[in-house]
């Protein structure tokens, strides 16, 4: 039997399989309002075989979004635009999440294919907002320390945020805290200079991350499973480490997180990052077999063998594929057949099973 096609259960929910659909921002939203493109995206996976499929990075305040034409779910309009969504994914017996967010200094983008980086505040952008006043580079400007009361106020954004999520259907709810948006931006001594309680030492620098994840356990069902998306390391000397991911990894299951989902970089553009095929799996598989919570790996897994050995050897309890769904939205099919594994296929498409 596969270990990529066996299933799983975390707390009242059970993954069909392990060959999951990671986040990846669209830039096509209207207001924060999903869009026909979202439908066919979602659906293109949601017919392909994955075990799970968990929605971009989604803004929990207005400022909170990547760029102007980012998800949002702080609103009732955002909320019932993913229902549909929501349920054609189960009506193909595939579950799906959604992963919540605020881009903080790296926020008030155009999107990518635009021909200038930054949204004006006629265009809709923004000041953003950071633990410090510590610019990205390169393009991105210098952002506002946050006070502690918009802190406070952002903190329960997220649970707010967690509370549509549960009533437009979701299965499971993601916390971004990975790739130098604001959560990770205050878990990184190069990003957070603070000296109050939300700076400094390990306890005060990764506060926010706690009480972000306590503000959504609280707003969702004890059947409800949580993700935490980490960097587990920023790749440089006087950046975050995997031994802190480690311990907040430990801190955050006894606050109810599920499963660590295990990225890598982002804090700084001048990082060193070793790229390769499954080159961030060695973090998740220290993560799980050391902080022995479920963890997801996610970085250039390609090969059906290749995310079979992931899950086979306990590197990883379910791999987390991004680019690999773009190319080829039905890869979890494709995969099942290399490796001998029994699926269902939706049966619009099982001209194409032989």
């Amino acid at each position: 039997m596969s270990h990529l096609f066996s299933p799983l259960t975390l707390r009242g929910i059970t993954m069909k399989n392990r060959a999951w659909v990671s986040p990846m921002c669209q830039y096509s939203a209207h207001d924060g309002v999903a869009t026909q493109w979202h439908d066919v995206h979602i659906g293109s996976f949601a017919t392909g075989g994955a075990g799970l499929i968990i929605m971009e990075a989604t803004g929990v305040v207005p400022e909170g979004r990547i760029s102007t034409q980012c998800l949002g779910l702080w609103n009732e309009v955002q909320k019932e635009r993913l229902i549909p969504i929501v349920d054609f994914a189960h009506s193909m017996g595939t579950k799906i999440g959604i992963q919540l967010a605020h881009a903080g200094r790296k926020g008030s983008c155009l999107p990518p294919w635009s021909e200038r980086p930054m949204a004006t505040i006629d265009e809709g952008g923004w000041e953003c907002v950071a633990p410090s006043a510590i610019s990205f580079g390169g393009k991105y400007p210098t952002p506002r320390a946050l006070t502690i009361s918009e802190i406070d106020e952002l903190i329960i954004s997220f649970g707010n945020a967690a509370k549509r999520a549960v009533s437009a259907g979701f299965d499971l709810v993601e916390i971004h805290a990975a790739h130098g948006y604001l959560i990770h931006q205050f878990l990184s001594p190069i990003s957070n200079t603070r000296t109050d309680i939300y700076g400094g030492n390990f306890e005060n620098r990764t506060r926010f991350l706690k009480e972000i994840s306590k503000s959504v356990r609280a707003q969702i069902p004890d059947s409800m499973p949580l993700f935490v998306r980490i960097s587990a390391s920023d790749w440089l000397d006087d950046g975050w480490t995997i031994e802190e991911s480690i311990s907040i990894s430990k801190v955050l299951k006894e606050l109810g997180v599920d499963l660590i989902d295990v990225s890598s970089g982002g804090t700084s553009s001048g990082a060193p990052v070793p790229v390769g095929p499954g080159y961030q799996v060695p973090f998740s598989d220290r993560i799980r077999n050391e902080a022995k919570i479920p963890t997801a790996a996610v970085g250039l897994i390609t090969e059906a063998a290749q995310a079979e050995e992931i899950i086979a050897s306990g590197k990883a309890d379910a791999v987390m594929m991004a680019r690999e769904m773009l190319r080829n939205p039905r890869w979890p099919l494709a995969a099942a057949k290399l490796l001998g594994a029994e699926v269902t296929w939706p049966v619009q498409l099982l001209r194409g099973q032989n």
